[in-house]
């Protein structure tokens, strides 16, 4: 009787496929991950991403918020690389994987159900990388994909399309270098019927432009949608029902009737956050103990609050156009702008709106301190700007232990960064690594753009000779019953954006955009609204650049700080290059140990020379030159007695360059010892008498007549 092992596993599985920018975006459905709510194997070119969704089976106990979470995971042998360090072994997520995950989060969150509270987790595994079709951007459409054809409840589905710009033409999708050297970096996700997310980096991009470029990337994503749509038809799972945890009607009733609509007014409008918060607090209690009988209502007390103050505030917007601080709809909060406030820093700065604060200092390095990026592409990336943003919890007037950026900061810290980039010197005109690092003081809304403003005036103090100013400002919005029942508002402070429906945040100089950034918490915004946020956002930014920050610093200085390290730059030789270096570096760390400077050279024959004492670098600066340069015949050089023989004096001009004057050339007279005249340590001067039949150079102490 043969013995039976097994039988062959035929796995069936649906591949569905579309033309996308003139290439073929196809999906895998059922080929893998089959455990999870929902999964993509996504191809675009030779992009391979395998996106997942994935929901607990019970609500998480104790949570007043939906619990997502999203992942952007890069392996580097989507790359053909081996990891660095000893484990090799991915370790925890780069900057550009938080920063794609928060652009996965921010569109889709809004599209699940406000009172869902199964912790749900999006995951994006980069298996494969194409440099033509850009890994990020699979993700994002994995992820909408695999939720769409789960079991997860979801308002989708929704879609997510680039656009670069080279030479004044649109690209959609752009490949890796398109997108690093282009003029727009733009990502868009929308629904069926609206936009729901703006990123944008850009190249001063004047607003019409950017508004016909998000609506072409919106037309592309209707055909992703309709794409997406045929797959849920074809194999969509029926979404699950779910444990609603919405405040109950009645709760609310109740508690109107111990707080009447017109003293949560009184409560909630003021222009003081810690006022308001007090306010709230005491009204919180009163129900706490109007209710403490019922613990199945006591235990949503606070969230019945909040939705009761949401409401207050949302009612009084959009039927009273009355603001909670009583400025007007596109009124600015006030406004200060201040620098060099840190007194030994390269560069400083404050800018406050209103309770937002922010404290910016510059810091400038030699280029050689520029940060390396090791990423999935074929080349390791040196970022030479940096800016850094910190939120300490006594900014908003809390206790809790830091435990480094999250992913809130580093996402804001790259905002800014990406809106200062587009005006910053070349590294030829200014040969310096730059960081900046924007302190939270105080906060009470939008700090990033906030961050944008003080940072600007801190390069420019710092003599960073930036080529024109940039501002940033945020817009929000409060939404009625229909499309056209809407107020857009100017300058939102944090009660505006936590109740409001839209944090739209654009940053640029008098020319044009250099960033956004756009989330929300409804189904999308229609075109007039994103019309109407870039032109309060125009024209509230004007009015920070001249008003604000040009009266405290118009230009840059014209010098760095006598704090920050000076650089000079000139060029040698590539040839020469070993010669300065020496053997094992001989050379170059004698003239480093002689001078203190640090000296920066790259295969191009390019030459760093960075100190703080300007006749220090003078002298490493001539000790190069004279390694570099060939000798000419009446040359006059300085140099010290480094060696003595009987037949003359070996004289160095500069570490590891040497030259004979032969006995008979040291006196007039003649002398019967070199140390009759000369001692190892003398500084002596020589006249250069040409080569020899060698080649060899021969000096003369005698015959110079200096």
């Amino acid at each position: 009787m043969e013995e039976t092992f097994g039988t062959k596993l035929e796995k069936e599985y649906k591949t569905y496929s579309m033309e996308l920018a003139g290439r073929t975006l196809s999906v895998d459905v059922g080929r893998v991950a089959a455990q999870a709510n929902g999964a993509a194997f996504m191809h675009y070119g030779d992009t391979t991403v395998l996106s997942t969704a994935t929901a607990s089976e019970e609500p998480r106990e104790g949570v007043d918020f939906f619990p997502l979470s999203v992942e952007y995971e890069e392996k580097m042998y989507a790359v053909g690389k081996m990891p660095g360090g000893f484990n090799k072994r991915e370790g925890k997520a780069s900057e550009n994987a938080i920063l794609t995950s928060r652009v996965i989060d921010r569109p889709m969150r809004p599209l699940f159900p406000k009172d869902y509270r199964n912790d749900v987790t999006l995951d994006n595994m980069v298996m494969s990388v194409d440099p033509e079709c850009r890994p990020e951007l699979v993700a994002m459409l994995g992820s909408a994909i695999a939720t769409c054809i789960s079991d997860i409840p979801f308002a989708g589905p929704c879609a997510m399309t680039q656009i670069g710009m080279s030479d004044g033409e649109f690209i959609v999708n752009p490949s890796q270098k398109q997108w690093d050297e282009g003029d727009l970096q733009l990502t868009v996700a929308s629904t069926a019927e609206k936009v729901i997310m703006i990123e944008a980096g850009a190249k001063e991009i004047p607003e019409a432009t950017m508004i016909e470029a998000i609506y072409k990337a919106h037309d592309v994503n209707q055909q992703i949608i309709a794409f997406i749509n045929q797959i849920v038809a074809d194999c969509g799972r029926e979404k699950k029902p779910y444990v609603s945890f919405a405040v109950p009607e009645e709760l609310f009733e109740a508690i109107k009737q111990i707080v009447p609509a017109e003293e949560m007014e009184r409560a909630v409008f003021t222009d003081n956050k810690q006022v308001r918060e007090e306010n709230v607090r005491r009204i919180t209690e009163r129900c706490r103990e109007a209710f403490a009988d019922n613990e199945e209502w006591l235990a949503m007390i606070d969230a019945a609050i909040y939705q009761y103050e949401k409401k207050t505030v949302r009612k009084m917007i959009l039927k009273d156009h009355k603001r909670p601080d009583g400025r007007k709809i596109t009124q600015i909060r006030p406004l200060a702008a201040e620098i060099d406030i840190i007194p030994r820093a390269h560069g400083s700065a404050m800018f406050t709106r209103g309770q937002t604060q922010i404290c910016d200092v510059v810091t400038l390095a030699p280029l050689s301190e520029m940060q390396k990026i090791e990423g999935l592409d074929d080349n390791i990336v040196e970022k030479r700007y940096v800016h850094q943003y910190n939120f300490p919890s006594y900014s908003v007037g809390e206790t809790k232990p830091s435990r480094g950026p999250g992913r809130r900061e580093i996402g804001h810290g790259a905002l800014a960064e990406k809106a200062l980039i587009p005006v910053l010197p070349g590294k030829e005109e200014f040969p310096y690594a730059i960081r900046a690092v924007s302190e939270t003081f105080e906060s009470n809304g939008s700090t990033s753009q906030a961050s944008i403003c003080a940072s600007c005036m801190a390069l420019m103090a710092a003599g960073v000779p930036i080529k024109k100013m940039v501002a940033g400002i945020s817009c929000g919005l409060v939404t009625g019953d229909t499309d056209d029942d809407y107020i857009v508002l100017t300058d939102i402070q944090g009660l505006e954006d936590f109740f409001g429906d839209m944090d739209f945040k654009v940053a640029g100089t008098h020319d044009g955009i250099t960033a956004i950034q756009m989330d929300i918490k409804i189904h999308g915004l229609t075109r007039p609204i994103v019309e109407e946020a870039i032109a309060r956002t125009k024209a509230a930014r004007e009015y920070i650049l001249n008003d604000i920050m040009e009266p405290c610093i118009s230009e840059p200085r014209p010098t760095v700080s006598e704090y920050a390290p000076k650089i000079k730059m000139f060029e040698i030789d590539p040839d020469k290059i070993g010669d300065v270096v020496g053997q094992r570096g001989k050379t170059i760390n004698e003239i480093i140990a002689r001078t203190g400077v640090q000296i920066d050279i790259d295969d191009d024959g390019k030459v760093s020379v960075c100190g703080t004492d300007q006749k220090k670098m003078d002298e490493a600066i001539h000790m190069i030159k004279i390694i570099t340069t060939e000798f000419y015949e009446g040359e006059v050089l300085s140099g010290t007695v480094v060696s003595i023989k009987e037949f003359g004096a070996f004289i160095e001009f500069a570490p590891g360059k040497e030259g004979l004057v032969h006995i008979s050339r040291i006196a007039k007279e003649r002398i019967a010892h070199v140390e009759d005249v000369l001692t190892l340590g003398d500084t002596v001067k020589v006249v250069c008498l040409g080569k020899d039949k060698m080649g060899r150079y021969s000096f003369s102490i005698k015959d110079c007549k200096e």
